[in-house]
């Protein structure tokens, strides 16, 4: 159980990463000062130093905290898509669009959140990758993957950060939200066959296949299954 000063701490915090955000998402970053999110949040500045250290470490508290939200939204999502079960390729189509506007939606905390010295140490990035990795494995399922799946995550991972920052560098008059559109059915072409068919070879489409369900193959033990899948990961790519 929280003590009165911890849910005090707490409270204060979340307060401030509000009022942060909402300055952000309203005026862009140059409205995120000390003095504007201390008004807007009915804070002392000093308050901002102490819990955050700097705006630095206010930025990125709001960019894990929007980033969480956003992912917790697309959890839900995937949940229903899985208990639908509707077609797994334009699920990811769908997924992937509103990734793409999301990160258009949010230039500067996209940023932030795609900054390599910032993403191993962010929850919110790794939870927005697991639902990534959850949707390409329903492919994988159903017997349409034509590569590993860590190969197809990668693949749409960094297709789908380039589109962002592509259509974020070029002028408002000028952008096209279609080039992500036809990057995404450039990487399908590459990873995914449009019948549950096994490419190359049987053995290959076989191995991934099997590689995506290996986690309900109770007959074996952790470590026969551990075996297994490096294996299949062997074969598969």
């Amino acid at each position: 159980m929280k003590d009165s000063s911890t849910s005090t701490r707490d409270s204060t915090r979340r307060r401030i990463v509000d009022a942060a955000a909402r300055l952000l998402q309203e005026n862009g970053p140059g409205a995120v000062t000390t003095r504007g999110v201390a008004e807007s949040a009915g804070v002392q500045a000093p308050a901002i130093y102490r819990l955050f250290g700097d705006k630095n470490g206010l930025l990125d508290a709001v960019a894990e905290y929007v980033m969480a939200t956003y992912v917790s939204t697309k959890s839900e999502i995937a949940d229903n898509e899985l208990a639908e079960n509707g077609d797994p390729v334009e699920d990811l189509r769908t997924g992937w669009r509103a990734q793409i506007e999301f990160g258009i939606a949010n230039p500067t905390l996209f940023a932030l959140l795609s900054d390599p010295a910032r993403v191993p140490d962010s929850p919110a990035v790794r939870e927005g990758e697991a639902v990534l990795a959850a949707r390409i494995r329903r492919i994988a399922r159903a017997g349409r993957l034509r590569v590993t799946e860590q190969r197809a995550v990668e693949l749409i991972h960094a297709a789908g950060t380039g589109a962002v920052l592509t259509i974020l560098g070029t002028q408002h008059d000028r952008r096209d939200v279609g080039l992500a559109d036809e990057l995404f059915d450039a990487v399908m072409r590459h990873i995914v066959v449009d019948t549950p068919r096994y490419p190359e070879s049987s053995a290959h489409g076989a191995a991934i296949a099997l590689r995506a369900s290996i986690s309900d193959i109770d007959v074996l033990s952790n470590s026969e299954r551990q075996l297994l899948a490096e294996w299949l990961d062997r074969i598969s790519g």
